[in-house]
């Protein structure tokens, strides 16, 4: 759960980083306390080969980027958790298969899986 919501984090900061970026602001910036990580309302499970040809070239960018470790800490999330686990399960799939998470800001959590071969 908690790379789960390292990982919602993450996505949230680079969405937030990118707007910032585009414009400078004149106004005083107020302080707000850290948003809680959504909760897991729903779990997409999607192969890399359905996804939109410029989709699969950004998930192809995610993980050359990632670390074998981060990729392990990953899969032992989702282990971790049963409902997860049993998601990938009644797919015939298992964490071994999800290359990328992705969590939404109302609660789906989205796992790309590659199949063996």
């Amino acid at each position: 759960m908690r790379m789960i919501a390292i990982l919602a984090a993450g996505v949230a900061l680079a969405f937030a980083t990118g707007a910032s970026a585009q414009a400078p602001s004149t106004q005083q910036p107020s302080v707000q306390p850290p948003a809680a990580a959504p909760t897991i309302q729903n779990i997409d499970i999607v192969d890399v080969n359905e996804l939109p040809e410029s989709t699969q070239t950004q998930v192809k960018e995610l993980v050359a980027r990632r670390s074998d470790a981060d990729l392990q800490k990953l899969r032992a999330s989702i282990d971790a958790i049963p409902e997860i686990k049993s998601e990938l399960e009644a797919k015939g799939l298992t964490s071994a298969q999800v290359i990328v998470a992705s969590m939404g800001p109302n609660g789906t959590l989205t796992l790309v899986t590659k199949k063996a071969g």
